[in-house]
């Protein structure tokens, strides 16, 4: 997914307060808006993730992918 620029809004929502700090420390954020930002960014990165290995399933799996040599 590319990077496009980010637009920020202001949001008001009821969260469980032991999840958020449970996922404030999780993540060594330092603000509650830290931890919900690097939350969100996890769940588009599983998204990504997934979507690649369907795709990499789809193309017969590592088996049909040659291996990567490098020098050294």
């Amino acid at each position: 997914m590319a990077k496009s620029s980010r637009v920020l809004r202001r949001k008001n929502m009821l969260m469980d307060q032991r999840k958020l700090d449970a996922a404030k420390a999780a993540l060594g954020t330092d603000t509650e808006t830290a931890a919900v930002d690097a939350a969100l960014d996890l769940v588009v990165f599983r998204t990504e993730v997934f979507h690649a290995l369907d795709q990499l399933a789809a193309a017969g799996g590592l088996a049909s992918i040659e291996p990567i040599r490098r020098a050294g």
